[in-house]
């Protein structure tokens, strides 16, 4: 699933206006036997979402600063998810400017998870939210990303033996390239 949602769009329709971006990078996360999945610990009230439909959101506060979104994956009793952690600017970017409140290039303005969230407005109140609705949700514009790596996840410190991040490879909006990836297609 993580390499199917590269080339999606990820759009937020709110009252202050659309903001979107094509998806850049994801990392996965699978069940309670990977120490870094939120499901390690086996269900919480935190985690709820994971264990529930696919095609839903969940989102949480990370390190009580950032936002991060997630795609569950896996048929509801089977935890799973994908981050999103970056996405190209579409749509809002103006927007997003004011939401991330500081000058930043406009391929940055969604690099890196919690920056994303930023940009597009996306917080708790985004939680369990159908990602096949009209506010959140995730959109096929038929725009695919031709060449794709898959490394290592970042930003962790347990399960970083598994190669569950993928990305687009030398995309300027990619939070950051490994120094090799484990395999590229």
């Amino acid at each position: 699933m993580a390499r199917d949602l590269l080339g999606k769009v990820l759009v937020h329709d709110t009252r202050e206006g659309l903001a979107s971006g094509l998806i850049v990078e994801v990392e996965a996360y699978v069940g309670e036997s990977d120490p870094a999945c939120h499901a390690a610990p086996g269900p919480t009230k935190r985690n709820a979402p994971l264990y529930g439909p696919p095609g839903f959101s969940y989102v949480y506060l990370n390190y009580g600063v950032h936002y991060l979104v997630n795609v569950v994956t896996e048929p509801e009793g089977s935890p799973a998810g994908v981050l999103i952690r970056a996405l190209e600017p579409l749509e809002g970017i103006a927007l997003m400017r004011r939401r991330r409140m500081r000058p930043i290039p406009d391929h940055a303005l969604c690099q890196g998870p919690g920056n994303l969230t930023r940009a597009l407005g996306i917080s708790l109140k985004n939680n369990k939210f159908d990602l096949r609705g009209d506010t959140l949700y995730i959109a096929d514009r038929g725009r695919g990303i031709e060449s794709v790596s898959w490394s290592p996840r970042i930003g962790i410190a347990v399960g970083t033996d598994r190669g569950w991040r993928c990305f687009a490879s030398g995309h300027v909006s990619v939070s950051r390239e490994p120094l090799s990836p484990l395999r590229k297609i």
